[in-house]
């Protein structure tokens, strides 16, 4: 079924959505991080991008926040472009482990492959897999060029997380180690964690996270900056990689709940990709346990409810001007 809304609906939605959380005091800043743990507990932003590339911003939308964990969406992307679908399966899986983001269990339990590039060890192998193997720079330039190419714009590395997240890695450094053991990582393992670390530590802002959503919703072509950034098959491949781990352990119920694929990052951001209809992204640091965004699940599942809206459901809205 066809719901017609206008786009002046939507704002207004959206503004009822930040108005509705903003107050919410709930969840903590991540605190094994100690840049994040800093961060203004207030800061609170939701942004959609359309398919025509009209962007609705709504709160601390201009402020760049530590992209974390979101980040392995971006990478996830460019090993499929750069390897393939049926390569990517190969090599890292496409399974949720069903244990925390940073599991090591999840790795001695699976053997013989990380599970999923959207967790840290399917992250790190998948920075390893970057081509050119073993050109730390060049690798890095086709990780940053990829999501600048996702966002619509560059993505700042913030020096000062990128320090904190190095000063505090122990368990991704045993996770690339043992990676290493089970021959499931495909470049050195500390040039693999040093990549992660770094994609990691860049700035990013709600709306630049919406624009990614809005392009893997809209077949790989980014609708702000009119550009094919990956081939349209790769589309649902990575949308089905964001519904299966993009909340961990949380995800069957983030689906069940809010009926939106999304991933979510320690930095506070989620973003969340509804195909053919549009990009959504939310930014507050306060987590929860499992260290998804409280503010940032209730305002998106609040809108998507609002819309009556599930990607495992036949509705779609209608934007009228």
């Amino acid at each position: 079924m066809d719901n017609k809304i206008s786009l002046t609906q939507l704002k207004e939605l959206v503004t009822e959505a930040h108005e509705q959380f903003k107050g919410n005091t709930d969840g903590a800043n991540a605190d094994y991080i100690p840049y994040l743990a800093n961060i203004n507990k207030d800061l609170f932003a939701i942004s959609i991008c359309l398919m025509d590339g009209e962007v609705i911003n709504i709160g601390d939308t201009n402020y760049a926040f530590g992209i974390e964990s979101v980040s392995k969406v971006h990478t996830a992307i460019l090993a499929l472009r750069q390897y393939g679908a049926d390569k990517l399966l190969e090599l890292i899986g496409a399974d949720a482990t069903g244990l925390p983001f940073n599991s090591i269990m999840a790795i001695l339990l699976e053997s013989d492959h990380p599970s999923t590039p959207l967790v840290n060890s399917g992250a790190i192998s998948a920075c390893s897999m970057i081509m050119p193997i073993g050109d730390s720079d060049a690798k890095w330039k086709a990780i940053v060029d990829n999501i600048a190419e996702l966002c619509g714009s560059e993505t700042p590395l913030i020096g000062e997380l990128y320090k904190s997240e190095s000063a505090t890695n122990f368990n991704n450094k045993s996770i690339a180690w043992l990676l290493k053991n089970y021959n499931r990582i495909y470049d050195d393992p500390d040039l693999a964690l040093d990549l992660y670390t770094r994609q990691c530590s860049l700035g990013v802002t709600s709306e630049q996270l919406a624009i990614t959503a809005a392009t893997i919703a809209n077949d790989g072509y980014n609708p702000v900056s009119k550009k094919q950034v990956f081939k349209a098959s790769l589309s649902p491949k990575i949308t089905s990689l964001i519904s299966t781990v993009g909340f961990y352990e949380h995800s069957g119920d983030w689906l069940y709940s809010s009926g939106i694929p999304a991933k979510s990052g320690v930095g506070g951001g989620v973003l969340g990709v509804l195909p053919g209809q549009f990009g959504i992204a939310a930014f507050a640091p306060p987590l929860d346990g499992a260290g998804n965004s409280v503010k940032a699940q209730l305002a998106i599942k609040y809108i998507m409810n609002k819309l009556n809206l599930n990607v495992f459901g036949g509705n779609r809205i209608i934007i009228e001007d």
